[in-house]
């Protein structure tokens, strides 16, 4: 490792956490992060792009792989038994999912760095970024795949309280591993220092960062409500055309806030991420509302 990530190594330890005991100041903290990622969103609208351009190459690969499978027996609703090919298939599905969605996150991730830095992104300069590190992006999807695995196969065999526990380590596996991307992407770090170095910073600050998440989370859920109304007015009031009509409309709007909280949420990581390495708040980002949720000794 270079002589400036180890300077950065000793600075991400000079982290600590502020406790707080008000839940809904960490909602509000959450909702004032949002708004202020959103205005950085808004100077690169078209970076929305990305998330659409994931979802559907997400789509057309689920196509791709489950189609066959369907067709030719593999898989079927009327048994369980499935071969060891089809779950080499599966698995093979699962990280080409995974590996769609890095991408797309690690350029959205480029893209909102150089705009914090004074910049000014395109949808071409951050597919760029990303290719720049695509090997990087790879060997993370597949860990990350292979964890998701690990985790929904035990959680598939596991009672309530396992399942309860399992969900604990998955929550705790995301937030440890919440900085790895941009680490990855703006830093070259491997993906096993990139794994140590998100894991120092948020060892001791999973609770408050786990919150932010969650607030995030809410924010998306909130946002959605409109768009499950529109459905439910469709399918209970209408009839024929307005029902079409209804539930389109509500499924646009759900893709909508999905694809704007996708991106609110990778342009508040990487955020996080810059005021984690300079110590002083990114762009638009004001340094009281990023002290919520650290705070440099």
């Amino acid at each position: 490792m270079t002589t400036h990530r180890v300077e950065y190594v000793a600075e991400l330890r000079d982290v600590t956490f502020i406790t707080y005991t008000q839940p809904m100041s960490r909602i509000a903290n959450s909702i004032e992060l949002a708004k202020t990622s959103w205005s950085v969103l808004k100077a690169d609208k078209e970076l929305l792009v990305l998330p659409v351009i994931s979802a559907v190459a997400s789509l057309l690969t689920i196509a791709t792989f489950i189609i066959p499978l369907y067709t030719s027996g593999a898989i079927s609703t009327e048994t369980d038994n499935v071969g060891v090919a089809t779950y080499v298939i599966l698995f093979v599905l699962y990280v080409v999912l995974a590996f769609i969605t890095v991408f797309f996150n690690a350029a959205l991730v480029f893209a909102a760095n150089e705009r914090l830095e004074g910049g000014d992104p395109t949808i071409k300069s951050a597919l760029a970024g990303a290719r720049g590190s695509i090997g990087l992006i790879f060997q993370w999807a597949v860990v990350s795949a292979t964890v998701s695995i690990i985790l929904r196969s035990l959680e598939e065999r596991a009672g309530v309280l396992g399942r309860l526990v399992i969900g604990f380590i998955g929550m705790a596996w995301a937030v440890v591993t919440y900085l790895v991307l941009p680490l990855l992407v703006l830093e070259g770090y491997s993906v096993k220092d990139a794994l140590t170095e998100s894991a120092s910073l948020f060892k001791r600050t999973w609770g408050e960062n786990l919150s932010a998440q969650i607030g995030f989370g809410i924010l998306g859920f909130v946002a959605s409500i409109p768009g499950f109304a529109l459905i439910a007015l469709g399918i209970f009031t209408g009839s024929g055309i307005t029902i079409a009509v209804f539930v389109t409309l509500g499924i646009v709007w759900l893709a909508l806030v999905a694809v704007v909280m996708s991106a609110l949420a990778v342009v508040f990581q990487t955020a996080l991420y810059r005021y984690a390495r300079d110590g002083s708040a990114p762009g638009a980002f004001d340094t009281n509302v990023m002290n919520t949720a650290f705070m440099v000794r």
